[in-house]
């Protein structure tokens, strides 16, 4: 399959801070290892003029996802520490680059970038009918991402090649792309793109 990229598209680069990087709080394994690949990913998105939108945990001290608060994970992208930053090797153009947080509430918690963010909003200004999406965990935020998108009616083209899992039950990312399969999402690499 060929994809073309076109002024129709936007690119959603998932949740790619320290935190969720090796050595990281809560981290998804060799999830460093996939910052080239998106590299070129939102390089290639910059020199069409095509907005680029990252995603970021952004959690106050208390939120409700953190096990001493209840949740199911260890404190992990708390808003202005070091570990909420974006990995420094990835590429942040300077033009057409929107930073979305989620989950910034304490009591509500946001895997998807859409969640209680203007993220639809601003690809919905800009005429923006399909999306790329890549980062981590396929298993969590890209899948609940990419799973939003096609609810609101984006055509969406996960990158396969530009992504990682958890895997916390073995199979989970695989089963993750399945389901997008299933509901209209569309698995592509680097190749398929013209």
């Amino acid at each position: 399959m060929k994809v073309k990229v076109g002024d129709l598209d936007a690119l959603i680069v998932v949740d790619m801070q320290k935190d969720f990087m090796p050595g990281g709080a809560l981290p998804v394994p060799e999830g460093d290892r996939i910052i080239p690949t998106l590299n070129n990913y939102i390089k290639l998105f910059e020199e069409r003029g095509l907005p680029v939108f990252f995603t970021r945990d952004w959690h106050p001290e208390n939120h409700i996802s953190f096990k001493e608060n209840g949740g199911i994970w260890p404190k992990h992208c708390v808003q202005n520490t070091e570990g909420a930053e974006f990995h420094r090797d990835l590429y942040i153009p300077a033009d057409n680059k929107f930073i979305i947080s989620k989950g910034t509430s304490p009591d509500f918690d946001a895997y998807s970038g859409f969640q209680g963010t203007i993220l639809d909003s601003l690809l919905k200004e800009r005429g923006v009918k399909r999306i790329f999406v890549g980062g981590v965990a396929t298993d969590y935020c890209v899948k609940n991402t990419a799973l939003g998108g096609l609810n609101l009616g984006y055509q969406v083209f996960v990158l396969g090649d530009g992504i990682k899992g958890v895997d916390i039950n073995k199979g989970d990312s695989e089963r993750a792309l399945q389901t997008l399969m299933l509901k209209g999402g569309v698995v592509i690499n680097q190749a398929d793109i013209k």
